[in-house]
């Protein structure tokens, strides 16, 4: 079999990289799989699922006013002069690109080097890198059917809705009981999982910190805090904890990031709060779990909002909107999904059927088709 060639691009966000290395896992053994751009905290992890690193520098174009701006104009002309350099010593096969800050430098100098390009869409509304990227791409993959309009006008390229890929290793199951138990709580108490994916969730953190007795009143709580979010968390919950009944906090653990066992965390869970990121619904999803959505207001072009619409719609979530999380309505609407067997199945099943077991397949299949030719 030839070793292929394959170059892989995308921001440095867990929502860009997980995907990318779903995908890699895909490929064929042997491919010589190469990452341009700047994965910031996820480098080891593309080196551990054997991605070469080659950095470039990333740039972002706010959509307000910003000073910001001015200078990320001229880091993109250097991260565009890094591209035309490095990937003509690799002159890769084929790329694949998931869009993102610093993806768009990558995708350009694919172009003009006449490289086959991939691209894949996660949410209802593309990003600007990805609507920029199209009109040099061969294949456009999206994970929703809304988002197929948006590109309707790029002839050229084959439109494909896939899904989302998501790793291989979240996707095997542990009982319920023995993943509960793995984080100290409780086997027959219901557990909620809260989480505001790999950047982590301020609004939703200062909500649960402010009525965490409460809240603990009713159910279990594991927290995925977020990295960034972390050292604020813990001075506010250091506090907070001391007049808190100890008894009661055992029904509470806040994580600050979770890679290797985030599967177990889905597995303990009986409900999830999360963000409306693309990558979250998927995996929330693939694992077939109820859901509280609750999308970011400040996402750009209100992405997370058209998102959490189009999972809504299927049965397998509810939304709150972030103005109206409030502590009783928040209890009653996770308390009614918890104690309604038929509620709580028929959005199982929901989630279960959003889901697009072959996403993964589908794009190495289209990655490879360009590929050989």
């Amino acid at each position: 079999m030839a070793n292929y060639r394959i170059l892989l691009t995308g921001g440095g966000t867990g929502g860009h990289i997980y995907p990318l290395v779903a995908v890699a896992q895909k490929l064929p053994l042997g491919s010589d799989l190469r990452y341009f751009g700047d994965p910031e905290e996820f480098r080891e992890y593309l080196q551990q699922s054997g991605i070469k690193i080659y950095k470039i520098a990333s740039s972002k174009w706010r959509r307000y006013f910003s000073i910001q701006n001015f200078i990320d104009i001229f880091k993109f002309l250097w991260s565009l002069t890094q591209g035309l350099w490095k990937i003509f010593w690799f002159m890769p096969d084929v790329a694949f690109s998931k869009g993102g800050p610093g993806a768009l430098a990558i995708s350009l100098v694919c172009r003009f080097y006449r490289i086959p390009l991939v691209i894949h869409e996660s949410d209802t509304t593309p990003g600007l890198t990805n609507k920029l990227s199209a009109g040099g791409a061969r294949k456009i993959d999206l994970a929703f059917a809304e988002a197929h309009k948006h590109f309707a006008n790029f002839k050229k390229a084959e439109i494909n809705i896939v899904g989302q890929p998501i790793r291989a290793e979240l996707l095997s199951e542990e009982s319920g009981s023995e993943a509960k138990k793995s984080f100290g709580f409780e086997p027959s108490t219901s557990l909620v999982l809260v989480m505001g994916g790999s950047q982590g969730a301020e609004t939703i953190n200062d909500f649960i910190l402010n009525n965490l007795a409460n809240l603990l009143n009713k159910f279990q709580i594991l927290h995925i805090v977020g990295p960034k979010n972390h050292p604020e968390y813990k001075r506010e919950f250091d506090f907070v904890s001391q007049k808190m009944d100890k008894s009661l906090l055992k029904r509470y653990r806040y994580e600050v990031y979770l890679t290797d066992n985030l599967r177990s965390a889905y597995d303990a869970s009986d409900i999830i709060i999360s963000r409306a990121g693309s990558g979250s619904i998927f995996e929330i999803a693939a694992k077939g779990k109820p859901s509280v959505i609750i999308p970011l207001p400040t996402s750009a072009n209100n992405h997370q909002e058209k998102n959490a619409y189009a999972y809504v719609e299927s049965g397998a979530a509810i939304m709150i909107e972030e103005e109206n999380l409030l502590e009783n309505l928040f209890i009653n609407e996770v308390s009614k999904i918890l104690s309604d067997n038929n509620t709580y199945s028929k959005m199982s099943a929901a989630a279960n059927s959003f889901y697009k077991t072959d996403a993964a397949e589908k794009i190495a299949s289209d990655i490879m088709e360009l590929a050989s030719k």
